[in-house]
């Protein structure tokens, strides 16, 4: 009797690799674009990135200390292979999908800071992402301390740079929080988990300012499995399956979100909305 393989769908496939703690970044990452090219080799991407690791280490010295290495990977990433930020279309898409930022050099800074980390990694550096607000940083541990970067360019944020970029969303906090959170409070180590969150934020914010509520609907499918107790992703779910007229599972979604945040300032209209939902 012949064996039968049920082949994953992409969301299964992303689910099973992030329900341990041990998340693969680059695989998770490369396959949040399954969503729009179901049919992308994941594994060829993973491929394209090990053979730019070993062109990286072919080039730098055995005995090469890490600022030495670290100088050797900017050169190779924004020098040799050209990446940067996609400044003509910042919010297209596409500069969230790995093989398309791999295929045309450009990209934003969350998704440039997941293929740099992993070169970075990959020849030894000690080299972490950093959940900055409003810009997605990277940062290499260094003998001396530690280096602050930003991955649009390679450049070396000083303390007083990073101070500058963080001053508007200190303005935007409370007058308690713009004098009792300190700038290291910002530059902690984000975990892969965090870092895919970010990614479909992002690209969920592009859907939700487009309308492309399928497409919305799909990120938040991954950032539920990514984060099922995020419960104010339950609630956009279900608006952005009320828009597209899918009442029931519109209606579900935000009775889940009702039930963990019935203190919330919204929770009023939307129990009216599931009242509508559910009637119609």
């Amino acid at each position: 009797m012949p064996l039968r393989y049920d082949v994953p769908t992409p969301l299964e496939y992303f689910a099973a690799l992030v329900q341990g703690d041990d998340v693969p970044l680059l695989e998770a990452a490369a396959c949040i674009a399954h969503d729009e090219e179901p049919g992308l080799d994941v594994q060829q991407i993973l491929g394209d990135m090990d053979q730019l690791q070993a062109r990286l280490r072919r080039r730098m010295p055995a005995d090469a200390g890490a600022l030495q290495r670290l100088g050797a990977l900017n050169q190779f990433f924004y020098g040799d292979l050209g990446f940067s930020g996609n400044l003509n279309d910042y919010y297209a898409p596409d500069n969230s999908y790995l093989h398309a930022v791999l295929r045309t050099r450009r990209g934003i800074p969350i998704s440039l800071a997941v293929l740099w980390l992993e070169l970075a990694q990959g020849v030894g550096l000690r080299a972490q992402g950093i959940a900055f607000p409003g810009h997605f940083l990277v940062k290499v541990l260094l003998p001396a301390g530690q280096v602050v970067i930003d991955p649009m360019t390679g450049e070396s944020l000083s303390r007083e740079a990073l101070a500058e970029r963080l001053e508007p969303f200190r303005r935007g906090g409370t007058e308690d929080a713009r004098h009792e959170a300190p700038l290291g409070l910002y530059l902690q180590a984000a975990t892969a988990r965090d870092i895919l969150a970010r990614m479909l934020r992002n690209l969920k914010e592009i859907h939700r300012a487009r309308e492309d509520w399928e497409r919305q609907v799909a990120v938040q499918d991954r950032l539920l499995v990514l984060q099922p107790d995020a419960w104010t992703e339950w609630r956009d779910r279900g608006l952005a399956r009320a828009e597209l007229g899918h009442h029931r599972q519109a209606a579900e979604d935000l009775e889940i979100y009702l039930a963990h945040a019935a203190q919330a300032d919204d929770a009023q209209a939307i129990t009216s909305l599931v009242g509508a939902l559910r009637r119609a």
